[in-house]
């Protein structure tokens, strides 16, 4: 599954995951950190992503729009890139899950 970093979270979680989420980008390099959120959706949908975020926004899109993409919302406050990384990695297999879940577009981190 391609992760598609929100600006709310670091830029170097792309590559800190890549092994195991490969081809994973942060919004930064693609030119989207200054877009809306509707934006962001459309992209991460047409080139196959799920968003990580933490904001709530992209979970509300999610209930009135559908899926894809898929969402990661993170529900933890301040934190470190290696505390969010750590977190990512501690729930490859939920995060796997979601990719093929029919019913479920939302996956909340915490």
């Amino acid at each position: 599954m391609k992760l598609l970093f929100d600006h709310n979270l670091p830029p170097q979680l792309g590559s800190r995951v890549a092994e195991i989420f490969p081809g994973s980008q942060h919004v930064s390099p693609l030119g989207l950190d200054r877009v809306s959120d509707l934006e962001i959706r459309d992209y991460a949908r047409q080139h196959g992503y799920c968003v990580v975020t933490k904001d709530v926004d992209f979970s509300d899109l999610c209930v009135l729009l559908g899926f894809p993409p898929k969402i990661i919302w993170i529900r933890r406050g301040n934190c470190s890139t290696a505390a969010l990384e750590n977190l990512l990695r501690q729930h490859r297999g939920d995060i796997e899950a979601l990719e093929t879940d029919a019913v479920n577009g939302v996956l909340t981190l915490f």
